[in-house]
């Protein structure tokens, strides 16, 4: 099946890519194919569906290079044909070739068989392809020009407890047995977001707000969907998320595409890294680009999630409950990813925008959070633990904080386990905020400073 003819609106490196392909194997067997096949695929992978006229001209655009390529493919294929039949050997044009990209062994430019295995594989654009690191660069750099001038980013997307929570149906309690037993009469909201997928022996339940939040996050990024799940998942759960396949189209990456064991990474996404943002629940498999990364408040919605992660509590299916549609974590995000592009697109900067990069404006609107707040910690940090290097001392510093190991009068917090210490005594005796170490997380989740109030600490001795 085409990827490219899938997608009814392909405005991004891979889709060209995947159309050059699928044309490339259409055009295999028929060494007489022109410019007006080509032209037929064009018109066949936009489909009449949407509002995307920048998109199209962006595409029309690639389709005639693509077009071009695939007829000097064609013709160096012949001459090395000819070579070949005469007895001569391969032109130095072809020999010198730089092989920017192997497809099934195959170099897609001069058409030779290619047994190195180097390179970036991206076979979520298409099996067994692999493209040279400096082809990579060149569609990377080519891609931001285009997509600056659309005023858009990219924005990488992780499934798992970000967007959707998923369980297996075995794993359902009996408390949850009524979101099968009793559909009918669930509340519309929670039927329209719960989805039973007997095939797959799971359900899913979409986060609140995530429709709204992909459309409006689709006007200013153009968007991945990166999973550790296997492909089959992804696919299905994409299909969830985007039904009528606008915001994704083939850009959907999958444990499988991997380059690096338990861990993500930006090497197989077709966006330079400057111009990248990521929401993810899970900051440890993106090791070489927490900067980019925005972490997500996990979205528990079934208790076999809340087991998985050693919460003895309460799942939010278990409690009839879910998140707030206006005031959730998709909501919060949405407001933090719009300011971000705002800024980054802001008229009034003089650099150039290729220039910029969003993982500095996205450190200047987290450092907005507890910007103007001193903290102490007691009875926080294992004992002998350097306090510096410590999760929460790093998470209050990125989020504008000033930390320190003393006291004095220019503390304004002290962020304590345990009322009963010396600083937490302190800090009621000198009226400042004596607060629990939850205050802080809150704030970086919400990216708004917390009422303190809401994070009181008790003597650690209490029940």
């Amino acid at each position: 099946m085409s990827l490219a003819a899938d997608s009814p609106v392909p405005s991004s490196s891979s889709d060209d890519l995947a159309a050059f392909l699928d044309a490339e194997l259409d055009t295999a067997s028929d060494a007489s194919a022109d410019r007006e096949e080509v032209a037929e695929v064009e018109e066949s992978d936009v489909g009449d569906e949407g509002d995307y006229d920048l998109d199209l001209k962006r595409v029309k655009r690639r389709k005639v290079e693509l077009s071009e390529g695939i007829i000097n493919l064609q013709s160096s294929s012949s001459q090395e044909e000819s070579a070949e039949v005469s007895g001569g050997s391969s032109s130095p044009k072809n020999t010198m070739c730089p092989h920017p990209g192997v497809y099934a062994g195959m170099c897609m430019k001069c058409g030779q068989k290619v047994d190195d295995e180097t390179g970036v594989p991206f076979g979520y654009i298409h099996k067994n392809l692999r493209l040279a690191n400096d082809e990579v660069a060149r569609l990377r750099d080519k891609d931001l020009k285009n997509l600056l001038r659309h005023r858009k980013l990219y924005l990488v997307l992780d499934l798992d407890h970000t967007l959707l929570n998923s369980s297996r149906l075995a794993d359902i309690t009996a408390e949850e047995g009524y979101l099968h037993d009793q559909r009918d009469a669930l509340p519309d909201t929670l039927k329209s977001s719960l989805f039973r997928l007997g095939w797959m022996h799971m359900m899913t339940k979409l986060r609140p707000f995530v429709h709204t939040f992909l459309k409006e996050a689709s006007n200013l990024f153009e968007m991945y969907i990166y999973t550790m799940g296997e492909r089959p998942y992804a696919l299905e759960m994409a299909k969830l998320l985007d039904p009528g396949d606008i915001y994704f189209n083939s850009r959907i990456i999958a444990q499988g595409d991997c380059t690096t064991r338990h861990q993500k990474g930006l090497d197989v996404v077709l966006g330079q890294e400057s111009a990248v943002l990521i929401l993810d629940d899970t900051e440890a498999v993106w090791g070489k680009h927490k900067e980019n990364l925005i972490l997500m408040e996990r979205y528990h919605f079934f208790a076999s999630s809340c087991k998985h992660f050693g919460f003895n509590c309460k799942s939010l299916s278990e409690l009839r409950s879910d998140e707030s549609e206006t005031d959730g974590q998709l909501a919060t995000v949405l407001k933090i990813l719009q300011r971000v592009h705002s800024l980054f697109f802001d008229e009034g900067r003089k650099d150039d925008l290729e220039d910029q990069d969003v993982r500095q404006v996205l450190k200047t609107v987290r450092k907005e959070v507890l910007r103007d707040c001193k903290i102490v910690f007691t009875h926080v940090f294992p004992t002998n633990f350097p306090a510096e290097h410590h999760q929460l001392w790093k998470m209050a510093e990125q989020l504008g904080a000033t930390c320190s190991t003393k006291l004095d009068a220019s503390v304004t917090h002290v962020v304590s386990m345990d009322a009963g210490t010396d600083k937490s005594r302190w800090a009621v005796q000198e009226k400042k905020f004596l607060v629990h170490p939850r205050w802080i997380e809150a704030s970086n989740y919400l990216w708004q400073k917390q009422p303190e109030e809401n994070f009181p600490v008790t003597p650690a001795n209490s029940k």
